[in-house]
């Protein structure tokens, strides 16, 4: 049976091997986010979602966090780091970190009108681009469910939460949010996801984040 202190155990577990979504990562600018809760009487899933951009990967990464007690291959944590952007090689071949200027971002096959000028940092570009391409940019329904039974039902989808600042300081099973999303898998209740806390996942929370 799926008990509270059985998925705060292994959120706690990931976030000591530092395999717990974590927004003040130093090695990716964030850019959004997303949480996904699945599950029915016997099994839990949550699927993490950090979209950020990443200096040294030299593109836009969608960093997939799984956990659950059903997983059909992997272990909890780190999942995939989907790389978006197709055209990133061509726009910035040196690695400038700064969009040149003139041509589109290019997403999954889909060419996006970059609303930015020469020479902007590509954090600055993407974060431009995300809240009109959100759906675009995140998890399609495969890359979603890669990983997790297909009949799994999903509970509750979260577009921002509020986000320990410190997860070394702060364990999950100490936060409210995390606290919050284990009740609503265990009951299967979306409503149980009662915050007091304001959310504070948007990027600009965290101005130390990719700066490493």
């Amino acid at each position: 049976m799926t008990s509270t202190s059985s998925i705060l155990d292994q959120f706690d577990l990931c976030a000591d091997r530092a395999e717990f979504p974590d927004l003040a990562n130093g090695y990716y600018y964030p850019v959004a986010e997303r949480l996904h809760l699945f599950g029915d009487r016997t099994r839990w899933a949550v699927v993490a979602e950090l979209l950020g951009h990443a200096p040294r990967g030299g593109n836009l990464f969608d960093v997939v966090h799984r956990f659950g007690n059903c997983l059909t291959h992997g272990e909890p944590g780190f999942g995939e780091f989907l790389e978006r952007v197709d055209n990133m090689a061509e726009l910035d071949p040196d690695r400038t970190g700064r969009y040149p200027g003139g041509a589109p971002v290019v997403v999954r096959g889909t060419a996006l009108t970059v609303p930015a000028a020469p020479g902007t940092p590509w954090q600055d570009v993407f974060r431009q681009l995300a809240p009109a391409h959100r759906s675009l940019l995140l998890a399609d329904p495969a890359e979603l469910r890669a990983g997790l039974p297909a009949d799994l039902p999903v509970l509750l989808r979260l577009d921002e939460w509020n986000q320990p600042e410190d997860l070394g300081g702060v364990m999950p099973s100490e936060h409210e949010t995390f606290r919050l999303i284990a009740e609503v898998l265990v009951s299967g209740d979306p409503s149980r996801y009662r915050p007091t806390l304001a959310p504070n996942t948007h990027w600009s929370h965290w101005p130390e984040a990719g700066t490493l």
